[in-house]
């Protein structure tokens, strides 16, 4: 089996305590790292659980700078998991198990259900949610959430080889390669929204095991004990999701659903903090985006970004995005707000001579 997350190389950190807990729970599996970076972090070459690092540039990607310059660092990492999939279903043509795990994650224990299932089914996600909330607090904090994000985290997909699988992954990479965006208003949340859809379109098995992407937004309905474990509703956990972790939000949401600070799930996080202090997350989370730059140095406004991916002409007028500058960008809402100004007056103007 073959696991793989997607990063920047402020997140090599979280990578590298990922792929440590996988690698000592489920040592049978490689763990492939793709970088979203210009070159290969130091520190990701030196990381001895990484089986391989690649460079998101190197998945296939037609005219790659384009793509990327249209997104910021998260929509960017999600946005190239489809391909990611297509990159490893036909670069790793032994494996027939490919299972993508955010780098936020810890692994507890052996994916035995995982496994099973992905002999079973050729799509496996997991929902944010598996049981209706009951107070209306949770209801707002949660299902409406995952209304809003999409009702599947897309921390977790895995894949097994078959004509289904790779029809779906040629689906999500092309709908990525379009619509990858943190735009809510519009119906998008980066990559998570469009798999709303996956059930329509494909054959896909929803894993609702409890011990399955414990995270925040389920843990008013997801127990944690200790004991031999650690257990969630009676069931081992296979893996947290830390997700919100350096905002805050992560720390919010547990206080406010596990107030009994004895609970396992204090000690949990506390050894992920110090696990993430071991590989240096004090420097390395401070890492700073190769591609948030343009090839003067300049750092990309996100306003440029928006103007490249909503207005269709300039990718095919500009062929490296890259060597241009936040004044190129500036001149263009300029033109663009004087023109939209003209047309403006132009249709109140019609519309007096209409009324007289």
């Amino acid at each position: 089996m073959i696991v793989t997350t997607s990063i920047c190389a402020n997140y090599l950190p979280k990578a590298m305590v990922l792929a440590k807990s996988l690698k000592e729970t489920n040592p049978n599996t490689q763990f492939i790292v793709c970088l979203l970076e210009r070159e290969i972090h130091p520190a990701a070459r030196s990381c001895e659980h990484f089986d391989n690092v690649v460079l998101a540039k190197d998945l296939g990607f037609e005219h790659f700078d384009k793509f990327i310059f249209k997104h910021s660092i998260v929509e960017a990492s999600t946005a190239v998991k489809g391909q990611l999939f297509r990159y490893l279903f036909r670069d790793y043509a032994a494996e027939d198990h490919f299972v993508y795990l955010d780098p936020d994650i810890k692994v507890y224990g052996e994916l035995t259900e995982l496994v099973e299932a992905m002999n079973r089914h050729p799509i496996v996600l997991t929902p944010h949610l598996c049981h209706p909330e009951d107070i209306m607090d949770a209801v707002m904090d949660n299902e409406l959430s995952a209304l809003q994000h999409g009702v599947f985290n897309l921390g977790f997909l895995a894949l097994s080889r078959s004509e289904e699988a790779m029809r779906f992954a040629d689906w999500w990479a092309s709908r990525l390669a379009m619509f990858c965006y943190d735009d809510i208003p519009r119906g998008i949340f980066t990559d998570q929204k469009w798999i709303d859809l996956a059930p329509c379109y494909f054959d896909v098995h929803i894993l609702k095991h409890p011990g399955y992407n414990v995270a925040p937004w389920n843990l008013s309905k997801r127990r944690l004990t200790a004991d031999d474990g650690p257990w969630v509703n009676g069931q081992p956990l296979r893996f947290f999701h830390y997700s919100g972790f350096d905002s805050g939000a992560n720390e919010g949401m547990i206080n406010k659903y596990v107030p009994d600070r004895s609970n396992v799930v204090y000690a949990l996080r506390d050894e992920y903090v110090r696990e993430l202090n071991q590989v240096d997350q004090a420097r390395l989370g401070h890492t700073k985006w190769s591609y948030d730059y343009y090839a003067s140095g300049e750092r990309i406004e996100r306003d440029a970004r928006f103007i490249y991916r909503d207005t269709p002409e300039i990718p095919y007028r500009v062929d490296n995005p890259f060597a241009l500058s936040n004044e190129y960008f500036e001149r263009y809402i300029s033109v663009e707000q004087i023109a939209g100004n003209v047309i403006r007056q132009g249709k109140k103007l019609l519309k007096r001579l209409m009324n007289h």
